[in-house]
């Protein structure tokens, strides 16, 4: 798990370094962090919501 951490970090500063503009780095990065951003939120949801169920 830690090696493909690694591979995918060394690939993204490639692609920064590679970038022929800022917009698109700034779509990199986006696109690197929304999804980690996304799963938390839904781990946020389906933990209050069981919560919640734990309640009543």
């Amino acid at each position: 798990m830690n090696l493909l951490t690694i591979v995918q970090q060394l690939d993204i500063e490639k692609k920064l370094k590679d970038a022929p503009d800022g917009g698109y780095e700034i779509g990199i990065l986006i696109g690197t962090y929304l999804p980690f951003a996304v799963l938390v939120v839904i781990a946020y949801i389906m933990y209050h919501r069981a919560k919640k169920k734990k309640r009543f």
